[in-house]
């Protein structure tokens, strides 16, 4: 799935496009004429994705060339009331989670008990988000990120039982679209402990709509629809009492060419027709109740039509949208106890006379832990206070958030594997059996490696990132290369190109020109100026880029993946900075986040620098051909000497 919508308690209406916008959808899809298939799939995606910016961005100006300090600095700060309320109701969960469910036995058994369940159920939090005239708890995205950070340090299976059904499955799609009655009807079933779940995925459609199969057909009396089709993939969905569903209505003929639309439907679990044909194993998180689910001739009353007809694509990526800030607060959980993993076997452990924490080798380690584990948290905390404050636009932050966590967990799971050596790789149930601190590492490694996947993989965000990234300059240029506008609007576009780019290329080219005035963060204001530096150098390099390889840039992803990196750095060093400065200005006395924050801007600067370079200095060009000859099956007699256990092809 795919972000692209922004947390408005009214949704913009994506069919309205802005003046010349067919030009730059047209202008991305010119690149697919060759593929029918393609070209739809592109047309669906176009459709859906929300066209307008109605609050700023700070990522989108980032990629302009523009750095808006202001909108990170100084830091959103919960009221300490407000602060109280997440921390009394996290401990309040935990302190029933530490006495009422072992996390390895999770794993093993692959089962949450149906009292923790319940109980957790009493407890409201199926209804943390939902607000407070529908019976739920009324949290803001700060406090339940709070609670899904700690409960994903303590047991990854429950974090993702309680993310799948409050930050994608019913009550976020339906609190943003449903009508006033769907909310009266739906919503309370979520304090009373009902667990929901979102079915978008089919057993051949990923990240593809256009090859959506399942269905939904209006009956004659328009009274109810008739679902069929197969969901695969659907976290909760064994166990769920209410789903959201995404299948196709009848299409509709759009200037002659049938056009297929995409709908969402609220349906009860209990309706006659749905099957649980197999519940998914995987590598990790072994609590995950995920399965397939067939749907036969399933009676869905019209009234459980969410949104409109059509608009199911939509509604989807701007569920995920918001739904999507709950993995970095996961994500950085683990981080965290990572770093106490490492933090006290780097103490502990003697080699050669010495703490393996203090050998290079070990500190080199330990120091990006720390520091990425910082800029992790700054990270969760902006985001989810921007969605809280409702006037930020978060297509791009939020998909930046999820980009950098995820891959930033990986590495640090990654290292403290290493830094345990043998006992990182043994399971926590075997290391208690013989008498050692039971430290889950094996079992934080097996459940993070997905957050690189699910909720759009790291390759889907970068694309991602990339068309918003284009899109300025696409809507700046749509009138121009409109084959309906006159000559006249041609030459205006033209004009208005011009004028606009004479001033603004140079800008981005000539980085010490108008610099503007930063905030003082003390030894960490350099950071800040390196940013307003490094993001004019990205918006040149973008935009050089477009002009270079047209319509091709499309298919430039490595090119465009490596900008993209650098937006997100860029963006990981800002809230950084600012999370820093807040929290030295917290506690004078304590200068260890100005330390850290430094420490992670200089790595950062380097990783930076290191693909600015990579935009000219590559081996794009050879990747190509060598993948392109494996996939013809030119290089086939490197498999020899396997086992093969699949279809011969």
């Amino acid at each position: 799935m795919e972000p692209n919508h922004s947390p408005l308690k009214t949704p913009l209406d994506p069919s309205k496009k802005p003046l010349g916008q067919d030009a730059a959808d047209s202008m991305l899809l010119d690149a697919a004429a060759g593929n029918q298939e393609k070209r739809q799939s592109l047309e669906i995606i176009e459709e859906a994705r929300e066209k307008t910016y109605k609050y700023k961005s700070f990522g989108g100006q980032l990629f302009m060339g523009e750095f808006h300090h202001q909108l990170v600095f100084p830091f959103p700060e919960q009221t300490a009331e407000e602060r109280q309320l997440g921390e009394d109701y996290t401990e309040k969960v935990m302190d029933f989670l530490r006495h009422n469910l072992d996390p390895d036995e999770v794993d093993a058994t692959r089962t949450i008990p149906v009292h923790v369940l319940e109980e957790l159920g009493k407890l409201g939090v199926f209804a943390m988000k939902v607000p407070k005239e529908y019976g739920g708890l009324g949290f803001s995205q700060t406090n339940y990120n709070r609670v899904v950070m700690h409960v994903a340090s303590y047991c990854g299976a429950t974090a993702v039982l309680i993310s799948a059904h409050q930050s994608i499955g019913v009550p976020q799609p339906v609190k943003l679209y449903g009508t006033e009655e769907q909310k009266k009807r739906i919503l309370p079933l979520f304090r009373q402990g009902k667990i929901s779940a979102f079915a978008l995925t089919e057993p051949d459609v990923g990240s593809d709509p256009a090859q959506m199969s399942a269905t939904a057909k209006l009956s004659e009396d328009g009274s109810h629809y008739i679902l069929n089709g197969d969901k695969l993939w659907c976290t909760n969905g064994t166990i769920a009492d209410i789903i959201v569903v995404m299948a196709c209505t009848a299409p509709k003929l759009v200037k002659g060419k049938e056009k297929k639309q995409i709908s969402a439907f609220v349906v009860d679990m209990k309706t006659p027709g749905i099957e649980i044909i197999h519940r998914c194993e995987f590598m990790g998180i072994g609590g995950i109740y995920n399965g397939l689910l067939k749907f036969t001739n399933v009676s869905v009353p019209a009234e459980n039509l969410l949104w409109a007809e059509g608009r199911g694509l939509a509604l989807a990526l701007g569920t995920i949208n918001v739904g999507r800030l709950t993995l970095p607060a996961a994500c950085t959980g683990a981080a965290k106890l990572s770093l106490s993993i490492a933090r006290r076997w780097g103490t502990e452990r003697i080699q050669w006379g010495m703490p393996i924490g203090l050998h290079e080798s070990g500190r080199e380690k330990i120091a990006y832990i720390a520091a990425t584990t910082l800029a992790m948290e700054a990270i969760t905390w902006l985001t989810a206070s921007w969605a809280d404050q409702g006037n930020v636009d978060l297509r791009i932050e939020s998909a930046m958030a999820k980009l950098f966590t995820t891959e930033a967990l990986w590495k640090i799971a990654d290292m403290t594997m290493q830094l345990r050596g043998g006992r990182g790789y043994e399971k926590a149930s075997s290391l208690k059996a013989r008498g050692e601190v039971p430290y889950p590492v094996e079992r934080i490694m097996r459940d993070c490696r997905v957050n690189l996947i699910l909720e759009g993989s790291s390759e889907i965000m970068k694309l991602f990132l990339a068309r918003e990234a284009m899109d300025p300059h696409l809507k700046m240029a749509s009138p121009w290369l409109n084959k309906k506008s006159t000559p006249v609007e041609k030459r205006q576009a033209l004009f208005k190109m011009a004028k606009f780019y004479s001033t603004w290329y140079p800008k981005q080219k000539l980085t010490w020109l108008k610099q503007a005035t930063l905030p003082d963060l003390g030894e960490l204001t350099s950071h800040y100026r390196f940013i307003e530096r490094q993001s004019r150098k990205m918006s040149a390099a973008l935009f050089e880029a477009m002009l270079k390889y047209k319509q091709k840039l499309e298919l430039k992803q490595m090119f465009l993946g490596r900008l993209v990196e650098i937006g997100t750095e860029l963006f990981a060093m800002a809230a950084t900075c600012s999370y820093a400065q807040h929290c030295h200005q917290k506690n004078p006395a304590n200068p260890s986040p100005i330390e850290l924050a430094d420490y992670f801007c200089w790595i950062s600067r380097r990783r930076i620098k290191a693909q600015f370079a990579a935009l000219c200095d590559n081996d794009d060009e050879l990747t190509n051909k060598i993948a392109e000859k494996v996939v013809k099956k030119d290089f086939r007699w490197l498999e020899k000497g396997i086992e093969w256990i699949g279809p011969d092809c």
